[in-house]
């Protein structure tokens, strides 16, 4: 299957907290030097720490939802970033990812699946991939972390290409 067959692929809108977020830059040891992008990027949370707390020299956060885009967008106005973060209104099966040195996720199991071949073809190696929760099937993680926003336990998969 191409990867136009899977345009359009809604994911539910579950804010990562912001403990988690944390965490997954940190677990992948993003730095000034990064370039990350965030698929499925919400309200932006990822893109905005990234470049506030870690520093990095650009990251994109890619959305296919026109709403969470406008307010993705509005926060990194508002926060003055508009010169090192992005907001793509775009499917994230059609946004070239090769620039990344991280990509972060919070997808489900089977989209990660469908991203996979994606991702295989377009990253680097060395490349970070970090996902919230969900495992990118065929792929060995080279760590996995459990960590709690004081309510929840979350799991956090880091892999490198």
């Amino acid at each position: 299957m191409s990867s136009s067959q899977y345009k359009r692929v809604l994911v539910p809108y579950v804010p990562t907290p912001e403990v988690v977020v944390e965490r997954m830059l940190q677990i992948a040891n993003v730095g000034q030097d990064d370039v990350l992008y965030d698929l499925g990027c919400g309200d932006g949370r990822i893109v905005i720490l990234a470049l506030t707390k870690f520093k990095v020299k650009k990251a994109v956060g890619v959305e296919i939802r026109d709403d969470l885009v406008k307010l993705a967008r509005t926060k990194i106005e508002e926060l003055k970033l508009s010169d090192k973060g992005f907001i793509i209104h775009d499917d994230m099966f059609d946004v070239d990812v090769s620039e990344a040195t991280v990509v972060t996720l919070f997808l489900l199991t089977s989209v990660n699946s469908m991203l996979k071949p994606k991702l295989e073809k377009e990253l680097r190696p060395g490349t970070r991939v970090v996902s919230h929760e969900f495992e990118i099937p065929g792929w060995t993680p080279t760590k996995v972390e459990v960590c709690s926003d004081g309510y929840l336990k979350h799991k956090i998969y880091l892999y490198i290409r």
